[in-house]
């Protein structure tokens, strides 16, 4: 995608009543404003470079862990972060309050879009182990004897949970996240949803897990309670 041109501007622009706490705003993030609202091109280009210089800080960093990404991928990766991100700030201008510079507010778009993406491509060709059987998910820890007969009835006790209380769905969510490490935007592209359905779903799982296990008398901190 190439830079927003004024059409596309005013394809993507919000409502015209502008931020809530205009008072607060800065004279430099007012102009930005102004400028960008009205769909003049030369602010929406000078947006875009300052998304791209943020997308391309973000990918440099974070570009150590993905070794087998080449220069030619990584600018791409940028180039798209920057693009998507401009629009997101776009679509945004009314969320901006003035808690902060314009530049600082929009610049955080493209550090977001940047990191989702290589999250991404670094999972694009790994397979997420969704159907993780629950005998598996807590590896014996090395513990006194008098504390590891109190931890194995603990676990033994969240494993049945998770395949007695929970649906199949909350469980697939639950170990892609919480267990195997998944990013969130990861397991939403995978499974056709968004992270708010994703969070939803792992704040019900973990509230039915917890109502379950304090009813067989386990304390929510994992120590068993006297019976």
């Amino acid at each position: 995608m190439s830079v927003a041109t004024p059409g596309t501007v005013s394809a993507v622009r919000t409502s015209p009543r502008g931020p809530a706490r205009t008072g607060t705003v800065d004279a430099a993030s007012r102009e930005w404003m102004r400028g960008l609202r009205a769909g003049d091109a030369e602010a929406v280009a000078q947006l875009h470079g300052l998304l791209l210089r943020a997308a391309r800080f973000e990918v440099g960093r974070r570009s150590r862990s993905l070794p087998h990404l080449r220069g030619n991928e990584l600018d791409d990766i940028a180039t798209e972060a920057a693009d998507d991100a401009l629009m997101s700030v776009l679509r945004r201008l009314d969320d901006f309050r003035g808690d902060s510079r314009f530049t600082t507010w929009a610049y955080k778009f493209a550090l977001l879009e940047a990191a989702v993406k290589l999250r991404r491509r670094a999972w694009q060709q790994r397979e997420i182990p969704l159907e993780t059987e629950t005998a598996d998910l807590f590896p014996s820890a090395h513990a006194a004897p008098e504390a590891e007969a109190e931890q194995r009835e603990l676990l033994d006790a969240v494993r049945l949970a998770i395949d007695k209380v929970l649906s199949a769905h909350q469980r697939r969510v639950l170990i892609a996240l919480a267990v195997d490490g998944v990013p969130i935007d990861v397991l939403a592209e995978r499974l056709n949803t968004n992270r708010g359905a994703l969070y939803k779903t792992l704040h019900d799982a973990r509230r039915k897990l917890r109502s379950h296990l304090e009813e067989r008398g386990l304390a929510p901190g994992g120590r068993m309670e006297d019976r």
